[in-house]
């Protein structure tokens, strides 16, 4: 195995971000591995070339891809795993690997945590694979998949304790129109990649209800502010929340018609059931699953989180928009 980093990388998963990156990759690196959980799909990729669900527009190579749906033998494969699977299926897939893999060098792109366990990818990594923080690095920042695929400018973070191996895993990414910076702030990352979804299901509601462009600008402009009370208050650092990964995601997701998240408070703010919305998605939208792992979360800190609350009784509790909003709005400035 090629021990050098990142050596031989994995894609782990089969959607619109997996896709995006994998394309990012392909653009520097020779070959990748895929793993994608159904064959049927996988057989579609192959003879079309490219990814018959998702970014239907991005061609590949196929001969550049080994794909397969045994994830261990991807693996076992690759020395560099970059997951990037919908935080609520994570689990699903990750709880079947049987190999050892503490020594691989893990790179997550799930801008989610684990449910039920309410734990940080990295952190789920660690505890259950036995897998370093220091070889552990993140990916985020406002880089939504279908702009990627457009050839947009799209800029993400790299983070990770050693910032010479976030860096050079920025190179695999950087292309002409793709910047990526680094940090060392792993886990204020992963916090706010989370929040930021819940944040966007607050926008849409906003948006879906018409409520106005002034009373958005003013819940995102509070909704900074929330998020650095949550992750100062978990993870005490310095940082800068205006920085890309975190006020720029926060703002792409709110506000960007690309935005699952931000659609499903729309629908929401229309009118449409939490349940009935959940069913018209095509996607998933992990701030549903965000907003309670983060309000069970603040259970044991109890920072000041209104528009959190107002989100979690809305999808949770079966609070009016109206009602939980107008009770957020008291304590906005």
């Amino acid at each position: 195995m090629d021990t050098s980093f990142p050596g031989h990388i994995a894609v782990m998963g089969g959607g619109s971000w997996a896709t995006a990156l994998a394309k990012l990759l392909l653009q520097g690196c020779e070959s990748i591995t895929w793993y994608m959980r159904r064959d049927d799909r996988i057989e579609d990729f192959k003879r079309l070339g490219h990814n018959p669900a998702y970014l239907t527009d991005v061609d590949f190579d196929i001969s550049r891809i080994d794909f397969s749906s045994d994830i261990n033998y991807v693996c076992n494969r690759a020395d560099t795993l970059l997951l990037v699977m919908p935080s609520p299926y994570f689990k699903d897939h990750v709880d079947k690997i049987t190999v050892d893999i503490s020594r691989k060098n893990i790179v997550s792109a799930v801008k989610g945590i684990v449910p039920d366990a309410n734990e940080l990818i990295t952190d789920y990594m660690a505890r259950v694979f036995g897998t370093s923080m220091s070889r552990t690095l993140v990916v985020s920042g406002p880089c939504h998949a279908e702009e990627v695929a457009l050839d947009r400018p799209s800029y993400l973070t790299i983070g990770c304790e050693d910032l010479a191996l976030a860096e050079t895993f920025a190179n695999c990414l950087r292309g002409k129109n793709t910047h990526a910076i680094t940090s060392s702030d792993v886990d204020g990352i992963e916090y706010a990649s989370v929040l930021k979804n819940v944040y966007a299901i607050a926008a849409g509601i906003v948006h879906g209800m018409k409520t106005g462009d002034n009373f958005c600008a003013v819940l995102i402009s509070n909704a900074i502010r929330e998020m650095e009370r949550f992750v100062d208050a978990v993870s005490p650092r310095q940082r800068h929340i205006c920085d890309s990964v975190y006020l720029g995601d926060l703002l792409v997701t709110a506000y960007s018609r690309f935005s699952r998240n931000h659609n499903f408070g729309s629908m929401i703010g229309k009118g449409y059931s939490v349940k009935a919305a959940r069913m018209e998605m095509e996607q998933t939208a992990e701030g549903y699953y965000g907003a309670k792992c983060i309000w069970d979360i603040n259970q044991h800190h109890a920072i000041d989180m209104p528009i959190l609350n107002a989100v979690y009784n809305i999808l949770y509790r079966g609070v009016s928009a109206s009602r939980a909003f107008r009770s957020m709005a008291q304590t906005f400035n």
